[in-house]
């Protein structure tokens, strides 16, 4: 399972995820650049360019059976890479968890942040409650997280979704019950984007649910690919 983070998270959050999972389900958390060992390199500032390179370096890894799992940021990573690797003719997920986003095809109902100036981005990144406020008040720290923050809620708010057909593989779209920008119908929505299972679960809490009710999440998780290898059709025996 390729995981990706939400907007400045790094690999670190799906940290101990794999203990909690089958114990045949490789947990593989996807290291972006300008984030925790890659903090020198440069983020990318949009997703036209992110996910070919990510398709790029995943490639060598898609001999197995895999399936796809991001948060916000991520679950547009998510979606955008299944659909690069349909184009290529390349091996495709099996399955998409999509967490804390809404449906790529509805637009947005807050106002792009990522240009704001410095004191108004701050205090949306409060707003949000996805930074902790030592780390806000940290001057030296946030010099450095600063633009790796800009860099991907510019790949979140400028990502443009295109007409495609539905994916084959199907979608479990999870959604927190108290996020106020990423509403039950916004997650529901994620149905029309696979014309295989289709899955809408919410969790108690915010947007940045999959912490504070991480249990929940992968007990949801470890079921539904449960599901999913049920379904499968079994090799013959002769």
């Amino acid at each position: 399972m390729f995981c990706f983070p939400y907007a400045g998270g790094g690999a670190s959050i799906y940290r101990g995820w794999g203990a909690s999972l089958p114990n045949d389900l490789e947990v593989c958390p996807v290291q972006l650049p300008g984030r925790e060992s890659r903090l020198r390199e440069p983020a990318f500032p949009g997703i036209e360019t992110m996910v070919p390179a990510v398709a790029d370096a995943l490639a060598p890894y898609m001999n197995l059976p895999f399936v796809l799992f991001g948060h916000s940021m991520g679950a547009a990573i998510s979606f955008a890479l299944a659909r690069e690797l349909r184009r290529r003719g390349s091996p495709q997920p099996l399955y998409l968890f999509v967490s804390g986003r809404r449906a790529p095809h509805l637009p947005a109902r807050e106002e792009p942040i990522h240009q704001l100036p410095d004191p108004e981005f701050m205090a949306k990144l409060r707003e949000l409650n996805g930074t902790p406020e030592e780390v806000l008040q940290h001057e030296e720290l946030m010099k450095l997280l600063v633009p790796i923050l800009r860099a991907d809620f510019g790949v979140n708010e400028t990502y443009e979704y295109t007409e495609e057909e539905p994916l084959q593989a199907g979608i479990s779209a999870f959604g927190g019950i108290g996020d106020k920008d990423v509403l039950r119908e916004d997650v529901e929505a994620w149905r029309q984007h696979t014309t295989g299972r289709f899955r809408a679960r919410m969790f108690p809490g915010d947007h940045f649910f999959i912490h504070g009710n991480k249990d929940l999440v992968l007990e949801a998780v470890a079921r539904d690919l449960a599901e999913i290898a049920a379904a499968a059709p079994r090799p013959q025996t002769w």
